[in-house]
């Protein structure tokens, strides 16, 4: 199971890279691995808000579903729409194949995301 570095992780798995005001968010390798293979992942619309916390995104698998959450408040920038077709790819490299990308509404709240050291540790009580 990896963790990369230079990431910022949620309690729920999902992972931020953080360029400037804007950041990408995907799901971890924990939890791809957790759900199995995905066969669906629904996608939020370019310019809808999001408050941190708030589900932005599902995510289905041939054993379960699982809501998306907003690790930061932001507004979607990009979709990867490579996910419609192809939703395995967050099986193959889920910090390649990025769900959203965002303009971060109030970067402080990253100070509240865990780091890599962090969700390594908190992975270790978890499993």
């Amino acid at each position: 199971m990896s963790v990369l570095k230079d990431l910022y992780y949620t309690k729920d798995h999902e992972w931020l890279r953080v360029e400037g005001d804007e950041a990408y968010i995907g799901i971890t390798d924990f939890a791809q691995e957790q759900l199995g293979d995905i066969v669906y992942v629904e996608l939020p619309e370019v310019d809808d808000e999001f408050d941190k916390d708030e589900a932005f995104s599902a995510v289905e698998s041939v054993k379960a579903a699982s809501d998306i959450y907003m690790p930061v408040d932001g507004v979607i920038l990009e979709v990867n729409e490579e996910l419609v077709d192809a939703p395995e790819l967050l099986n193959t490299d889920p910090y390649e194949n990025w769900i959203v990308k965002i303009e971060i509404r109030d970067k402080s709240q990253l100070d509240e995301l865990l780091t890599s050291a962090e969700y390594e540790d908190y992975l270790a009580e978890e499993v």
